[in-house]
């Protein structure tokens, strides 16, 4: 069969063909065709939902192992929750929609996020004051340099903000553990786990820590998203991205010095337990962005930062741009390249740097080119 092109596997929709090719349906088929590629000594790139993945217009040389495993089993079950296990290509909010319809809580303020389960311990997925570290009990995985089958409690995972040791064991997209399977334990109720997230609850009408119904909370998420363009939709251009493309960064309290003003929003750093790291301090990327004078659209025809005299259809010719509903996700336009996405990064990056001193980090997985 003809490789596809990973702009056709992606969110973002850039990135060139692949060499070698393989749709994985089944566990069995995800481990024989990665250890396939290892043993002929050809790279491997994984995809799920490709959400979260900006891949070069060059293409990948090696194999692109496509996880589309599907599935979800409960392996216990008592008055207070359940324990599911769910394959790796499972679609996320599949999931986050049929738990909720259940009347289960733990997961429900990550609804509307695309890609896969499998993907959401990597990067320790978190949305609206919930992480997937809270509820994750166990991920089942290939690990290709001792050929088998491992499983990683939470402690072996070591999650922190939108990280984990499966992160840190990737290396341009090709893990040394291929997630198959990750088990979530979720609580019975009506109600939500308790909203974390100040914007939630005021959307909700309830107190920080309080509760709602969890439809209610899954309904307002998405919402929310939809308004700031991360929900799909082929219609909307504002929505081929990658979600957020930076981290919210997180530097220690006392080394803000004096280019971050005050008036900047900080949150609370807590650890996976909930527990406040009173030594840290996180900043928003979104605002430190917009007020460096990246405005929504900058990119398209006719905008401009003017703080730094940067015209912004001059960065991609208008092909990239920052969406239009918010500052946070870099948006193809139409017939935008991977490059033209690394101008628009770069451009921010540096002039977030220049205003504040402070370096923002990217989120998606970046290969064969760089910010």
């Amino acid at each position: 069969m003809t490789s596809p092109r990973l702009a056709d596997l992606t969110t973002a929709a850039v990135g060139g063909p692949a060499r070698h090719y393989v749709r994985a349906e089944t566990e069995r088929a995800v481990v024989d065709a990665v250890a396939g590629a290892d043993a002929a000594g050809r790279p491997v790139l994984l995809v799920g939902g490709g959400s979260n993945l900006i891949a070069a217009d060059a293409g990948f040389g090696g194999t692109v192992v496509h996880v589309a495993t599907r599935g979800v089993r409960t392996l216990a079950e008592d008055a207070d929750g359940v324990l599911l296990e769910v394959q790796a290509g499972h679609p996320w909010d599949e999931l986050v929609a049929r738990v909720v319809a259940d009347g289960l809580a733990g997961i429900e303020a990550l609804s509307g996020i695309p890609g896969t389960t499998g993907a959401t311990p990597v990067q320790n997925v978190g949305a609206y004051g919930q992480e997937v570290a809270q509820t994750i009990e166990l991920v089942r995985a290939w690990d290709r340099r001792e050929g088998r089958v491992r499983t990683f409690s939470p402690e072996e995972l070591e999650f922190s903000y939108r990280d984990s040791a499966l992160k840190r064991g990737t290396v341009d997209g090709s893990p040394r553990h291929v997630v198959l399977a990750v088990r979530f334990r979720l609580c019975r109720g009506a109600d939500s786990a308790p909203v974390r997230y100040g914007e939630l609850a005021r959307r909700l009408g309830v107190e920080v820590g309080g509760r709602a119904p969890l439809g209610r909370v899954r309904d307002t998420v998405l919402a929310l998203r939809a308004g700031k363009g991360m929900v799909l939709d082929p219609a909307d251009r504002d929505t081929y991205s990658t979600g957020s493309f930076f981290t919210n960064p997180i530097l220690p309290a006392d080394g803000l010095g004096g280019r971050v003003p005050a008036e900047a929003p900080r949150f609370p750093v807590v650890d996976v337990a909930g527990r406040p790291l009173a030594d840290r301090v996180k900043l928003s990327a979104a605002w430190l962005i917009d007020h460096a004078g990246f405005a929504k659209g900058f990119g398209l025809p006719g905008t401009r930062n003017e703080l730094l005299g940067l015209d912004g259809a001059a960065v991609a010719g208008g092909r990239a741009a920052l969406s239009t509903k918010h500052t946070l996700a870099l948006t193809n336009r139409g017939g935008a390249s991977a490059e033209d996405l690394m101008a628009l990064a770069r451009t921010v990056r540096d002039g977030v740097a220049a205003v504040y001193g402070v370096e923002l980090v990217a989120e998606p997985v970046i290969v064969g080119t760089s910010v």
